[in-house]
């Protein structure tokens, strides 16, 4: 299978967040998949969709998963006008790329289109894993 042709043939998954945003937001195409090896792609999984933090320099974990604290996460760890990259579980979903303070302002709509994510703040080096029922962990991605 060509996950290449796949990936992002459902961007109604992501209508709403993208409704709210409008052209603030960048819809990635594979071709864009080295944001994906500056971020997740550094990490092994635990299970099918859990990152493997061992080693990494974890700045932060909690288990609440709310909008509200996806929030104040971006806040905490994002610079100002800092770019974000969103990546979702499924592969069919297409990645985002859109600001920092957008990914707070519209927290419910990122975290309603897929049970799991991950926020990567770009300048920062920061990534947010968001495990829907399990909570958020944030930390630094080795370069």
């Amino acid at each position: 299978m060509n996950v290449g042709k796949m990936y992002g043939t459902h961007p109604g998954a992501i209508a709403a967040l993208l409704d709210a945003v409008g052209e603030a937001a960048m819809v990635l195409s594979f071709q864009y998949r080295t944001f994906a090896a500056l971020s997740v792609g550094r990490f092994g999984a635990v299970g099918s969709t859990r990152l493997d933090w061992a080693g990494a320099e974890v700045i932060e974990r909690c288990e609440l998963f709310d909008a509200d604290e996806l929030r104040r996460l971006v806040a905490s760890c994002a610079g100002a006008d800092e770019l974000a990259v969103v990546f979702w579980s499924n592969l069919a979903v297409p990645s985002v790329a859109l600001s920092a303070a957008l990914v707070a302002v519209q927290a419910e709509a990122v975290l309603g289109c897929s049970p799991e994510c991950w926020i990567y703040l770009v300048d920062s080096g920061v990534l947010i894993e968001f495990q829907d029922g399990e909570g958020f962990t944030a930390g630094r991605v080795s370069h």
